[in-house]
């Protein structure tokens, strides 16, 4: 029977009607974002990326993948007779990245650093640990500021434990501890203070261990706690160590469901801002992301590629009986980044939609990340941005750069550089993901710190008056003033990373034209933010200026 024109019109706008409403009250709103490709070959896969604060990140792979595609400068080479690829290797496997220049300096590494982990120093000096093979007790340093010429010192038996797959964080007496790692349950710390240090025992990673599984604790989530304790997760469940007692103070319960979220079902974690008010933060909140299900890496060996997870969990782990909150995805997602933006956003980017980390085991790249919203009501939280045209597979990485911009590296599932005749080929090439805040109609709200200088060196507790200017008709009170701390990225999760809400950010003024000033106040200790480098930013209408560099202390 044929349909009238006017029957074919009415069906027409009855089904953009469905479709609008759909749309609206799907979880995944207008999208958005810009992708940038800054290098087409950075030379090296970006298995690990740390930003420096001196704007420049530092991004390396392993040694033994053969000869990457950047070759180490004035004619060094690499002689390693334990390396079981090439003895003799002339090209570099971690180089030096210049947001502002946009160049590339090689840079030489002597050990495996495969799958290893780090943390800034308080003094900005990256100390990076562990890897595999001649590299799994060594502890190498990278000096930040020293004029462009550094290149990586290395501490052979830097370590206690052979440290593959462990998780550092910085802690606010200034030391790093070194948890877990592949078949070690135990801790540890560095800098070493003498003949007493020693390995802890940490029986939940023994607990948390499923060798049927191939672990699934590797990489735990790791985050200091503003009472001084570190939450940790690992597998499926959390704890709150006292690491200087070596005791469990609390036991948190199974994430909603069981499955598991550390390597290798590889979902990420975050803990979400923390807002101080009068010197207190009344709300410690973890965020726990994706993964794959359980079994998810036996049955990839095996050829079946199950979906991956798209629960992500909240609990708030100051509450005197935490549970968890779980919220759905609107894309499901393995070996994703979640990354702190300078506004109090989260964003989820890399990673696929079916398989686990591992060589070869990961299928369907998801290609648009997700901002989400952490303050928003329940049904507008995640927000769908739009696409990249790379894959990021296993060992790719993400992070967040003064100007607010994200830089995404990496994507190599194999065990050496295939370029050819793989369903996903090694990927050298760097690009920076720009959130919708960067949009150029919104320039003229965008704030303009002119004072303090960068580098300002602040105490902790006391006042910080931060000047800025803004263009635009300013909102007095949708001024803040953040911290973000540079975080070591590798394997889906970045380690110290830490956003601050300031006290006193809605205090802004106007002291002249397109001019205004607000009295913040910078944290009150150490177990809120350990002393170290942190960027900086003033928050006007959730659009984020340029950073600065601070150090507290």
């Amino acid at each position: 029977m044929a349909t009238s024109p006017s029957h074919s019109a009415s069906f027409t706008i009855l089904s953009s009607i469905i479709l609008y409403i759909f749309l609206s009250t799907s979880t995944a709103r207008a999208a958005g974002g810009r992708w940038t490709l800054l290098q087409k070959s950075t030379g090296v896969s970006a298995m690990h990326m740390q930003l420096l604060p001196n704007d420049r990140v530092i991004i390396f792979d392993r040694t033994d993948t053969g000869a990457s595609n950047i070759s180490l400068p004035n004619g060094k080479c690499r002689l390693d007779p334990r390396d079981t690829v090439l003895k003799k290797d002339c090209t570099a496997h971690s180089v030096e990245y210049d947001v502002v220049a946009n160049k590339i300096r090689p840079l030489m590494v002597l050990t495996d650093v495969w799958c290893s982990s780090g943390s800034l120093m308080p003094d900005g000096r990256l100390v990076q640990t562990g890897g595999f093979n001649d590299g799994d007790h060594v502890v190498r340093v990278y000096d930040t500021f020293c004029n462009g010429v550094c290149d990586w010192k290395e501490i052979q038996l830097g370590l206690i434990n052979r440290r593959w797959y462990a998780t550092n964080h910085l802690l606010p007496d200034g030391r790093q501890i070194v948890i877990g790692g592949r078949r070690q349950f135990n801790y540890e710390f560095y800098p070493k203070s003498g003949n007493s240090d020693k390995a802890y025992n940490m029986p939940f990673l023994a607990q948390t261990n499923d060798p049927n599984n191939v672990e699934n604790n590797l990489y735990p989530f790791v985050f200091l706690n503003t009472d001084g304790y570190l939450f940790i997760f690992a597998n499926n469940r959390a704890i709150l160590l006292d690491y200087m007692k070596n005791r469990v103070v609390k036991t948190f319960p199974e994430i909603v469901g069981g499955e598991p979220r550390n390597y290798p079902s590889s979902g990420s974690a975050v803990l979400l801002p923390l807002h101080i008010v009068k010197g207190n933060v009344a709300v410690v909140e973890v965020m726990i992301c994706g993964g794959a299900p359980k079994g998810g890496y036996v049955n990839a060996m095996n050829g079946k590629f199950e979906g991956a997870l798209s629960s992500c969990g909240r609990i708030r782990i100051s509450d005197p009986e935490p549970k968890w909150f779980m919220e759905t995805m609107p894309l499901n997602r393995v070996m994703g980044d979640m990354k702190l933006l300078p506004n109090g956003d989260v964003l989820i980017i890399n990673g696929a939609a079916s398989g686990t980390a591992g060589w070869e085991l990961g299928r369907n790249p998801v290609l648009r990340p997700v901002i989400y919203h952490p303050n928003k009501a329940v049904n507008a939280r995640f927000e769908v941005q739009n696409p990249s045209t790379v894959p990021r597979m296993y060992h790719s990485t993400a992070s967040l750069v003064r100007d607010g911009r994200v830089l995404v590296g990496g994507s190599n599932p194999h065990i050496y550089y295939n370029f050819t005749k793989v369903l996903f080929p090694t990927e050298l090439r760097l690009e920076a993901f720009s959130p919708s805040y960067l949009d150029p109609t919104l320039a003229g709200s965008r704030p303009k710190i002119i004072l303090p200088a960068t580098h300002t060196s602040i105490g902790y507790g006391k006042n910080i008056v931060v000047r800025f200017t803004v263009q635009n008709k300013v909102i007095l009170n949708l001024i803040s003033v953040t911290m973000v701390s540079p975080s070591f990225t590798t394997h889906a999760y970045s380690m110290n990373q830490r956003l601050l809400v300031l006290d006193g950010g809605n205090t802004a003024k106007s002291v002249g034209k397109s001019t205004y000033e607000v009295n913040a106040v910078a944290p009150p200790s150490g177990n809120i933010a350990p002393a170290a480098n942190y960027m900086l930013f003033v928050v006007h209408q959730d659009i984020p200026s340029e950073g600065i560099w601070v150090n507290i202390h």
